[in-house]
C-alpha cells in the first residue's frame, strides 16, 4: 500500500534564501543541534545499525506514519515534485509577535493561501521575534498575540506553542516554566486543537528541561510531544531518540530533522551523505510506535555560499538524492 495515501506532513519553517523568507537565524539554530568538534560520521556505521536493529527488533510494528516536508517559502506547493509525493501536511513557523510585522502577515496569508490550494493541513509553530534583541514575552503578551493570530486565521488547528524551545538562540531556553504556560495558553484557548509539548532539540541536558517543562504544565500532562533530532540523523546514531522516548509518555512528533548537505566546516557539501542520512531517520522512525510523525527539513535548497543546507531539492528545483530516498520511503 503507498503510504503517501496515508500521509501527514511534518515540516519545519525553512531557512532564509532557502526557498523562502524565513528568518535566516534558523541556520543557526538548527545546525548547533548537529555540530561537534569532531569530524561528522561518512556513513552509518555497523555499530549504529547495530543499535537500531536491537531497539525495533521486539517492538511490533507500527501503523502507517505521517511523513511530511517543512519550508518557509510557498514555491513547494505548486511544485510537480512535491505533489508527486501525495504530502498533505506542512509546517511552518512564525514569530510570536507576528500580528505586528506585516511583512510576516504577508508570508502567512501567502502560505497558508498555498497549503489550502495544494489540499495541505497547516502546522504552526511560533519562535522568537525577528525584533533584536529577542526578549521573552510575559504570559500575557503571548496570550494577547495567539488570540490575535487564532482569530485572522482559523483555518490553523495543529501547532506547537514555541519551536526549539532549549536551544539558546530562544529566550525560552532558560525558562521552560515559561515554555510550558505558553503551551498551556494555546490548549487552553484553542478548542479542538492538535497542540505539541515542548519541542525541543536533541542536544544535552534536553531530558533535564523537559522534566522541568512537565513539572511546570498545568492541568494534564501533555501526551504529544515534539523533537528535533538532527544529531542523530546526522550522526547516524539513536542516543538522542531513546533518551526522548524514555523522558516522556504519550506519542512524539518528530516536527523537524534532515540529512544535512552543508554545514559550515564540520559538514562540507556532500549530497550523497545527505540521502544516507535521510534513510537513516526513516530507521529511526521505526524505534517505536509512539513515534508518529516526521517533518523532513527542508524543501528548497540553499543558494551558493549559504553556510547550512538541507534541501530535498536543488536551489533550481530539481531533485536531490535526498528526494529520491523520501519517495522511496513514501512507496513502501
Amino acid at each position: 500500500m503507498r503510504r503517501g495515501a496515508t500521509i501527514a506532513l511534518l515540516a519545519m519553517a525553512a531557512l532564509g534564501g532557502c526557498g523562502g523568507s524565513g528568518s535566516s537565524s534558523h541556520a543557526t539554530t538548527t545546525g548547533a543541534a548537529i555540530r561537534r568538534a569532531t569530524p561528522p560520521t561518512p556513513t552509518p556505521t555497523t555499530a549504529a545499525k547495530a543499535r537500531v536493529h536491537k531497539a525495533v527488533h521486539h517492538a511490533p510494528a507500527p501503523a502507517a506514519k505521517a511523513i511530511g516536508i517543512g519550508d518557509q517559502g510557498t514555491t513547494l506547493f505548486s511544485s510537480p515534485l512535491f505533489r508527486a509525493l501525495h504530502i498533505d501536511k506542512a509546517r511552518l513557523v512564525l514569530p510570536w509577535d507576528v500580528m505586528s510585522d506585516p511583512s510576516q502577515q504577508q508570508l502567512t496569508d501567502a502560505w497558508l493561501k498555498g497549503a489550502r490550494a495544494a489540499g495541505v493541513e497547516p502546522f504552526v509553530s511560533f519562535s522568537a521575534s525577528r525584533r533584536r534583541p529577542a526578549t521573552l514575552p510575559t504570559v500575557a503578551q503571548f496570550k494577547a498575540a495567539f488570540l490575535a493570530f487564532h482569530r485572522r486565521w482559523p483555518q490553523v488547528r495543529v501547532y506547537a506553542a514555541w519551536n526549539e524551545i532549549n536551544h539558546k538562540s530562544q529566550p525560552t531556553a532558560h525558562d521552560p516554566a515559561r515554555a510550558a504556560a505558553f503551551y498551556d495558553v494555546v490548549r487552553e484557548n484553542c478548542a479542538g486543537c492538535t497542540v505539541v509539548a515542548a519541542d525541543v532539540l536533541d542536544q544535552a541536558g534536553f531530558a533535564t528541561y523537559l522534566a522541568r517543562f512537565r513539572a511546570a504544565v498545568r492541568g494534564p500532562t501533555p501526551q504529544l510531544w515534539g523533537l528535533h533530532n538532527y544529531s542523530d540523523t546526522n550522526r547516524f546514531r539513536t542516543s538522542g531518540t531513546l533518551s526522548m522516548l524514555r523522558s516522556v509518555p504519550g506519542d512524539i512528533w518528530v516536527t523537524e530533522t534532515g540529512g544535512v548537505a552543508k554545514f559550515g566546516r564540520d559538514f562540507p557539501m556532500d549530497l550523497q551523505r545527505q540521502a544516507r542520512a535521510t534513510a537513516f531517520t526513516f530507521k529511526l522512525l521505526n524505534l517505536s510506535p509512539r513515534i508518529r510523525r516526521l517533518y523532513v527539513y527542508n524543501w528548497a535548497g540553499a543558494p551558493p555560499g549559504a553556510r547550512f543546507d538541507s534541501g530535498l531539492t536543488n536551489p533550481n528545483g530539481t531533485p536531490r538524492p535526498a528526494y529520491r530516498v523520501l519517495q522511496r520511503e513514501l512507496l513502501r
